[in-house]
């Protein structure tokens, strides 16, 4: 996979000594791109890919040049769309968040998978676990934040919240494309805040499931 963009030098980063070409680097980014960006809108994720490739700002592994496909991009439009509005309902966006737990994390893995398909088996594999993985922490970090926003009575800063991922997703993803080693470099900061705050995120994504359960105890 690599992004199209004016010629450039193959040699970029290095790797235990060894030279990185760009189109790996490029190649990297996007699929923890796709992972990460996954955990917080699959669809908005696939909806981007497909658009970056039907656009030509990127070439994409032959198994995901599907993301490009009318029909793909069709049905991922509907379901953004009621992502979109359930997102934005305070407890609803909860409920939705807990259904998205089967749907975030192996999406996650089967992007960043495909987006290092035209790398060798072992690093697509690598990559699938590492975005399966970087899913789960930005679907748990995004599950815990909006369970401490409803606490709040007023509805705003919930809709400003899924705006903010929304727009997240969009720009994580052509940060990634457009510039690959700025864009793993926040991810790896991104990553290190993110173990920080897991346990707390996690005690936070618990709290509107231990107050449903409280309400159905009382007599």
């Amino acid at each position: 996979m690599t992004a199209r963009s004016p010629p450039r030098s193959r040699r970029g980063a290095r790797c235990n000594g060894h030279p990185m070409s760009t189109d790996v680097i490029a190649a990297i980014a996007v699929a923890l791109g796709a992972g990460w960006a996954s955990g917080l809108n699959t669809y908005a994720a696939v909806l981007v890919l497909g658009a970056a490739q039907r656009l030509g700002l990127v070439a994409l592994p032959h198994d995901l040049q599907v993301l490009a496909s009318p029909w793909v991009m069709g049905v991922a439009v509907i379901l953004f769309a009621l992502n979109f509005f359930a997102d934005k309902i305070p407890y609803i966006d909860s409920i939705n968040d807990m259904l998205q737990t089967f749907v975030r994390v192996p999406a996650g893995a089967l992007l960043a998978y495909g987006a290092a398909g035209g790398l060798s088996p072992e690093v697509a594999v690598i990559a699938g676990l590492l975005g399966g993985t970087l899913a789960a922490g930005t679907h748990i970090a995004k599950t815990g934040t909006r369970a401490l926003i409803n606490t709040s009575p007023e509805p705003f800063s919930n809709i400003a919240a899924s705006f903010a991922e929304d727009i997240g997703v969009i720009g994580g993803l052509a940060l990634a494309i457009a510039h690959p080693i700025t864009f793993l470099c926040l991810l790896a900061l991104f990553v290190a805040l993110l173990i920080w705050l897991l346990p707390k995120l996690v005690r936070l994504a618990l709290v509107p499931f231990r107050r449903l359960a409280g309400n159905r105890q009382r007599p």
